[in-house]
């Protein structure tokens, strides 16, 4: 590690989350005020507002093929997000449900599909549920009885998926043919006793970088789950990492502090010894004309 954990720009979120590195842009959102903002490269620039929803926004992904679009984990369901900040839904699964649902954190696999989940707005045991959409834009439920998920985060093959629980401090590795997308038999990767597993990303060593919220603190972790480095953060609630190729940008919140510290909801960067790959983006399958991709993005 070289450094230390630097706040550059003037802004504090809410609920940041969702941090990507696109390849071209670094973006993230403010959960609770369904704002998706990007980090211009001016270290000391405050942060854009690329789009913005009346719902809670968790997560997105860029859409391959078609700049400025993204899709979106967002209010109740799943979402085409374009620049004008108009949202195409793809299904809206967690609508009815009671108690109240939201999207939270989600991510695009190495093979283009998006992934996402859902919780209780008050993190209700068991409410939650993971959520994949395959390239025809169709949206399946194939994970329930999860309180608070966050990730997924990805091997670069895309054959291993990891998912906190963060309410339980648990994080599950998955098995995923890329083939099809479906999920084998989990194993517990590690439990965290103090603060919970929040946002994950993982390196080019295939190393698991995680937000612990509660702890101030980002850990690196092992594919075998040793603990092989911990960043300490001047902000109590680290909740999004990615990684910028050797620089890892940390997303904190204030929500649920009665007296914020001046660095609490600040976004974080610091230069490490292994890069990471860019986010995967979305792929949607082609029409019969071989460029008319699923409803929406025509």
């Amino acid at each position: 590690m070289t450094g230390d954990p630097r706040a550059t720009r003037p802004d504090r979120l809410g609920l940041g989350e969702g941090i990507r590195w696109t390849g071209g842009a670094l973006v993230l959102v403010d959960i609770l005020e369904g704002r998706l903002l990007t980090a211009p490269q001016d270290p000391a620039a405050p942060l854009r507002k690329l789009a913005e929803l009346p719902v809670p926004l968790g997560a997105v992904a860029p859409v391959a093929g078609r700049p400025g679009t993204w899709i979106a984990a967002a209010g109740t369901g799943i979402c085409l997000l374009g620049p004008d900040s108009t949202a195409t839904w793809l299904a809206r699964p967690e609508a009815d449900a009671r108690p109240a649902r939201r999207m939270n954190d989600g991510t695009a696999d190495p093979s283009g599909r998006f992934w996402a989940g859902s919780m209780g707005y008050d993190a209700d045991e068991d409410a939650g549920s993971l959520y994949r959409v395959d390239h025809d834009g169709t949206v399946v439920r194939v994970l329930a009885d999860i309180t608070v998920p966050n990730g997924p985060a990805f091997t670069a093959d895309g054959r291993t998926m990891y998912l906190a629980d963060s309410t339980r401090g648990v994080v599950r590795r998955y098995p995923v043919d890329p083939a099809t997308g479906a999920l084998g038999s989990p194993t517990t990767y590690l439990t965290v006793d103090e603060g919970s597993p929040d946002g994950m990303a993982v390196d080019d060593e295939g190393a698991v970088w995680m937000a612990v919220w509660g702890t101030g603190t980002v850990r690196r972790h092992l594919p075998d789950g040793t603990l092989e480095r911990t960043v300490r953060l001047p902000a109590s609630q680290p909740a999004g990492v990615c990684l910028q190729g050797d620089v890892l940008h940390v997303t904190t919140a204030t929500v649920g502090l009665a007296a914020p510290g001046p660095y609490d909801g600040a976004l974080f960067s610091v230069r490490v010894a292994v890069p990471g790959p860019p986010a995967a983006a979305y792929r949607p399958a082609a029409g019969p004309s071989g460029d008319r991709p699923i409803g929406g993005l025509e």
